[in-house]
């Protein structure tokens, strides 16, 4: 009698263990597919620290520091230049070094950090390049400047900022502040003198004429004129 009782008993205990294990594992999938928050972005922080990068700019060209740019730029970063032709790291490392732009006075301004997340975020910046363009027979120089837009992507690896790509343009009309110095301006007591006729022999003087033009990013490579 007692066999053939648990002879039922067991068949029921073990349909009962097999149901109540399906019935809990979609709870044990619906836990383990809950995502664990990330953690929220210390912008401040980030943007802090993008902005002095994008601020070290002009020294890294003066002083020819090319192992700043083997640091700061991912080895496949994309670059797009200012006459829309691409770009590499070790072009930008050797137009650098070389001193290309190294006489040429760089400001960067107005810069806007968009941060995504901890590791990713987009930087645009204002860069006004000054440089002498035209060699007259005096030895003076006449200072052209040029306006430039760049966005830069950035991305955090290893827990170091890198560049991984940089798109920039020419701006065809520069907001004031990007004029020529205050000081090589006309004063405004200098007016013609009416005794003073153009003599039939001047003439163009042909040792003004305009240097070969540079090339590629304002920042990275030599500035289109």
């Amino acid at each position: 009698m007692k066999r053939s009782y648990l002879l039922i008993i067991l068949p029921l205990m073990i349909v009962t263990l097999v149901m109540s294990g399906c019935t809990s594992s979609p709870n044990n999938a619906n836990t383990a597919a809950v995502a664990t928050p990330q953690p929220t972005p210390d912008k401040a922080a980030i943007e802090a620290e993008l902005i002095k990068i994008e601020n070290d700019w002009p020294r890294i060209l003066k002083e020819r520091d090319g192992a700043a740019v083997r640091k700061l730029e991912a080895d496949d970063i994309v670059l797009v230049y200012p006459d829309g032709s691409d770009g590499n790291k070790n072009q930008d490392v050797a137009d650098i070094e070389s001193g290309t732009l190294a006489s040429n006075e760089q400001q960067i301004s107005d810069i806007q950090v968009k941060v995504l997340d901890n590791d990713s975020a987009l930087v645009r910046v204002r860069i006004t390049v000054k440089g002498d363009q035209y060699k007259i027979s005096t030895g003076n120089c006449q200072q052209v400047i040029h306006e430039f837009r760049s966005v830069d992507t950035f991305a955090r690896k290893n827990g170091q900022w890198q560049m991984v790509a940089s798109v920039s343009v020419p701006v065809m009309n520069p907001l004031p502040s990007a004029s020529p110095s205050p000081g090589a301006k006309a004063s405004p007591s200098v007016k013609p003198s009416p005794s003073v006729k153009s003599s039939p022999v001047t003439k163009p003087s042909p040792a003004m004429k305009p240097s070969p033009a540079m090339k590629a990013s304002p920042r990275k490579s030599a500035s289109p004129t």
